[in-house]
């Protein structure tokens, strides 16, 4: 990765840590023209939350990655929430709704067909559910993380 002009008011490498974060093993000379496309993106969102920007807009931000880095955009994505971003996107990753999202807007033709709780929007539709609310109704757990949860000794589902 070459190195690009330092953000203003941000340390130096900040970037690089996002990159690393984001994109672990990917050197500094490598160029962006070898990465996948997932990785690209991931290292255009790098790039983007260096600037720290209180509002984050995303256009399927899983498209081109596989479940590990989908894993560690949910991890910085939870962060960036948990400090105050708001973070709005757009997706047909079902499962990164459920996993992250607290409302859910579900269009269709332009319209508006459902606005809500994350939780009551997907479980309330098979088309919209995640596989883990599919295969576990009337359950009505999202994720698997909350599967987990349910599972430990002591828990109340």
């Amino acid at each position: 990765m070459r190195r690009g002009r330092p953000g203003r008011g941000r340390n130096p490498g900040t970037c690089r840590a996002l990159v690393t974060e984001l994109l672990p093993g990917v050197t500094d000379d490598t160029h962006p023209r070898d990465l996948s496309e997932g990785q690209r993106l991931a290292l255009a969102l790098a790039v983007v939350l260096t600037a720290r920007p209180p509002l984050l807009l995303l256009d399927e931000p899983t498209r081109g990655l596989d479940y590990a880095a989908k894993a560690r955009l949910v991890t910085v994505l939870r962060t960036l929430a948990a400090e105050g971003h708001a973070i709005v996107l757009a997706t047909h990753d079902v499962e990164l709704a459920a996993e992250i999202a607290h409302r859910v807007v579900l269009l269709a033709d332009g319209e508006v067909i459902a606005d809500g709780p994350t939780a009551d929007i997907v479980v309330s539709s098979p088309s919209f559910a995640p596989q883990v609310t599919k295969i576990l109704a009337p359950q009505h757990w999202l994720t698997v993380s909350q599967v987990r949860a349910a599972l430990q000794p002591g828990a109340t589902s």
